[in-house]
């Protein structure tokens, strides 16, 4: 391929590196140069543009990207069309990811210019999720290098399906456990296997002592069960243990007991008449990620899960610091009964396309610009701070705002989407923000009451950690987000926006009713009149 300044005059069939503006549009990178574009370049008064041009053994990055991805697919994926180099793959099932880090690794080093990228192996996927992206770096790459990869890269990828499982429960009791901590586990645990399609046929609770254990494991195998998960009222600390002791007085045999996670350490597995035998930790009790999710979604999968396995779970095993994990040994804990920080984004960069000519951001009601309402609205709720994003007419907006001590931050991409006004405000949150909620700057409706409710909604602690305002069923903005989410909405793309994020986490999403004001945005001069408003 080659590569650099190219006379206008000679440009035609090459492709242009980076996007030309001209009066009656622009030529985007990567756009193949026609004749007539020569002929706009020319006019324009432009002599020269930097461009690739494809020689004799070169690929197209769309086709090498292609290329790539075909051959990784190694079963359950989906693959979308080719863009720019890239091609992403999704999951056709829930189930658990498994990569071939070796053959990935080897083909990422045969040259810088091909690149494939995945989650984490054996991370647990829900179907549609997105896993791995195929990506070729410049314009071309040879055909030969390519024809290389394909072979190391070779079936590296696929998704082990969840399989449907009939699972039986044993929950031991004490004085001190309360039935309703037991119902809540049960509640929990089904949450956990839903994503599979598994569900608890039968839930035994008998007394913590190895007799009644063993017992109710000879009871579940009997009445088919598939899995056995045991949660004992006191925590398993030996292998000698009542749980463990109970999988070898009915018969079975322990696999291993401890893992190197935390939180998930005392996670005992066992294995009675060919059914698996989970002793849970006392941290599967919480929705919250733990190493007990991590053997649970290999079963589930139909994985290996034996003893080398579990004790290779060190590296990365730290969840302490995650988002779903909170910290109590580290420094000082949260009180209970101190309010998230829950910080505001203000989207106020749109070019409003979609309502012609002005900006509605500076429209009015009752005399007061859209976007200074909604700002108001903002300061006037429990929100400990509030960020605004401007882009487009950025003069004119901060005017509208003069007076309110808010702080800004300018998005130069702004006419790309929305993705980037989000990720320019997440990059500007305070460090010690809970999460942000991203508020709309033409919702009128979204009051300071509005923004305390879904504030209120917000608790990590019981699972809640996206909160989502609807009408009448329907979901609608602004959105709250846990900042465990911040990553992903720093990886966003365009004007999509983030609802894939909301349905890839649907188990932590928490609804407020709050009426009209959810879908009410002032997208349309109709819209705008008929909220008595006016553009300037």
């Amino acid at each position: 391929m080659r590569f650099g300044r190219t006379p206008v005059s000679e440009a035609e069939g090459a492709l242009i590196a980076h996007s030309v503006r001209l009066p009656d549009g622009a030529l985007k990178k990567g756009h193949s140069i026609t004749a007539a574009d020569v002929a706009k370049l020319t006019e324009a008064g432009i002599s020269h543009v930097i461009a690739a041009r494809l020689e004799a053994g070169d690929l197209h990055e769309d086709h090498a990207a292609e290329r790539l991805a075909r051959a990784a697919d190694g079963g359950n994926l989906h693959r979308e069309p080719a863009f720019t180099g890239r091609v992403n793959l999704f999951a056709r099932e829930a189930g658990v990811l498994v990569v071939d880090k070796a053959g990935i690794d080897a083909a990422n080093r045969i040259d810088p210019a091909i690149t494939f990228a995945t989650l984490p192996n054996y991370a647990s996927v829900a179907r549609g999720r997105m896993v791995a992206t195929a990506k070729i770096i410049p314009f071309a790459v040879a055909e030969s290098l390519i024809e290389e990869a394909e072979t190391t890269i070779l079936d590296a990828v696929c998704i082990h399906p969840f399989r449907p499982r009939r699972v039986g429960l044993v929950a031991t009791e004490l004085g001190h456990l309360k039935p309703s901590v037991m119902d809540k586990t049960r509640r929990i645990t089904e949450e956990r296997l839903a994503a599979s399609g598994s569900s608890i046929f039968r839930e035994l609770r008998v007394p913590h002592d190895e007799v009644a254990v063993a017992s109710a494991f000879t009871r579940l195998h009997a009445e088919g069960a598939e899995l056995i998960i045991a949660f004992g009222a006191s925590a398993i600390v030996d292998i000698q243990d009542v749980v463990p002791a109970a999988v070898v007085a009915a018969g079975g045999r322990i696999v291993h007991f401890g893992m190197p996670v935390d939180p998930g350490n005392l996670m005992l597995l066992g294995e009675f008449g060919g059914v698996p035998v989970v002793g849970a930790p006392g941290c599967a009790r919480s929705p919250k990620e733990n190493g007990f999710d991590w053997v649970l979604d290999r079963l589930l999968a139909d994985l290996s899960v034996a003893p080398e396995d579990i004790t290779g779970f060190g590296v990365g095993g730290l969840l302490m610091e995650i988002g779903t994990r909170p910290q109590p040994r580290e420094g000082k804990a949260k009180p209970i009964d101190t309010p998230a920080n829950v910080a505001g984004i203000l989207l106020a960069a749109g070019q409003s396309r979609r309502m012609g000519s002005g900006n509605k951001l500076l429209a009015t009601i009752d005399g007061r610009p859209l976007v200074r309402i909604a700002a108001e609205n903002a300061l006037e709720s429990g929100l400990s701070s509030v960020q605004v994003v401007t882009g487009h007419m950025q003069a004119e907006v901060e005017a509208a705002l003069s007076g309110l001590g808010l702080a800004t931050t300018h998005n130069p991409d702004f006419a790309d989407g929305m993705a980037g006004s989000i990720r320019a405000g997440i990059l500007a949150l305070p460090e010690d923000a809970d999460a942000a909620l991203i508020l709309l700057a033409d919702m009128p409706g979204i009051t300071g009451d509005v923004i305390n409710r879904l504030i209120a909604a917000f608790d990590p602690t019981e699972g809640r950690t996206i909160v989502v305002p609807t009408m009448s069923g329907k979901r609608g903005n602004p959105v709250l987000w846990d900042r465990r989410y911040f990553p992903d909405l720093l990886r966003l793309e365009g004007d999509t926006g983030a609802r894939h994020l909301i349905a890839r986490h649907a188990d932590q999403v928490a609804e407020v009713e709050i009426g009209e004001a959810a879908r009410l945005d002032l997208d349309t001069p109709e819209a705008l009149a008929g909220a008595g408003g006016t553009l300037p």
